[in-house]
């Protein structure tokens, strides 16, 4: 195993609970109510190695997008540390202004609203390289174009606007204004979801060409567990802000520790399923700014005892996997519980 890459240590993102300083005074002397709180990612830890790729999964609005945005640099941590060792001894922030640039690279999920419509896909490309000046002016163009095929996309067609092109080719632009400044590492937000079946595995196919031509890494984010288990060779699983599991792809998929991962796995549709009806989680994901006490997890979970109301869980090993449960070791040779089980249909 290679040496990490990315190291993301005790993480949170807040938002809310400033105010200018008059909300603030007024807040203090009870006359208003004080901003609320919102902690979108609540202390995340983990590394990842150079070449792989990270699949970050999770329903909606438990923090998977703000997580990448820290990592791309896009939102400062309100606490922790983010480091990306480039190999040779030094860290990202000495390095923002030299030839490497941009070490990190963010690709947002709709193509089209990320791509400024007033631009040629020859500026959209060639801007950042030409700015930060990764080839000299009179290789610009071959560059552009270099790039251009290597995304599948014909060089001929550089001086067409974006709303010129479909889908599936804004977002092979997208990842082709990302390769330009030669980063380590690609987030992907979604990258695929609102692509068509067909357009999202080509998509897909060109992350994992690119990551075997350009040895890069990949923070993978998507709700679609299928394009997860396709691309990723570890997965984190996040709920309400935390970190619930996180381990190797094939394992996590092939037996899911965590409640919640088991809740997830489940409603994934396979071929060797057939005619079952599938029972989503029961209960509604609670509310970020007021969430429960103890294990965020616990009002939605069968398995849950008094101590997981009150105590949060810490993450510990379990098989060689990172599981934040307290009933990890005693559930996890236990039939899935009946309450999100896929049974057969009449």
């Amino acid at each position: 195993m290679s040496a990490p890459i990315l190291k993301v240590s005790n993480v949170s993102r807040r938002f809310g609970g400033k105010g200018d300083i008059i909300a603030r005074l007024l807040a203090r002397l009870g006359l208003v109510r004080p901003e609320p709180v919102v902690t979108a990612v609540d202390d995340i830890s983990f590394t990842l190695e150079r070449g792989r790729v990270l699949g970050v999964v999770g329903e909606s609005g438990c923090g998977k997008s703000t997580l990448g945005r820290m990592i791309a640099g896009l939102l400062p941590p309100s606490e922790g540390e983010i480091t990306l060792d480039l190999g040779d001894g030094e860290h990202w922030a000495k390095h923002r202004d030299q030839h490497r640039a941009m070490p990190m690279q963010m690709i947002f999920q709709d193509p089209f609203s990320s791509l400024n419509p007033r631009k040629r896909v020859r500026e959209l490309v060639g801007e950042a390289p030409r700015v930060h000046r990764i080839v000299e002016p009179g290789e610009l163009q071959a560059y552009i174009e270099q790039l251009m095929e290597r995304c599948g996309i014909d060089p001929s067609v550089r001086d067409r606007y974006a709303h010129q092109f479909s889908g599936g080719q804004r977002q092979r632009i997208g990842i082709a204004r990302a390769l330009a400044v030669e980063p380590e590492i690609l987030v992907a937000d979604e990258a695929v979801s609102a692509l068509d079946v067909s357009v999202q595995a080509q998509i897909i196919n060109l992350f994992l060409d690119l990551r075997d031509e350009l040895g890069l890494t990949y923070v993978f984010i998507s709700h679609d567990l299928g394009v997860i288990e396709h691309i990723a060779d570890t997965i984190l699983v996040m709920y309400l802000g935390r970190v619930v599991e996180h381990g190797p792809a094939e394992e996590v998929f092939a037996r899911p520790l965590h409640p919640y991962t088991r809740a997830l796995m489940d409603g994934v549709p396979r071929l060797d399923r057939r005619r079952v009806t599938y029972e989503p989680i029961k209960g509604d994901i609670p509310s970020p700014i007021n969430p429960p006490s103890g294990c965020h997890f616990h009002p939605r979970c069968p398995f849950a005892q008094p101590q997981c109301k009150q105590e949060r869980p810490e993450t510990r090993q379990v098989e060689g996997r990172q599981v934040a449960c307290h009933l990890a070791e005693e559930i996890i040779n236990q039939k899935e519980p009946s309450a999100w089980q896929a049974t057969p249909s009449a």
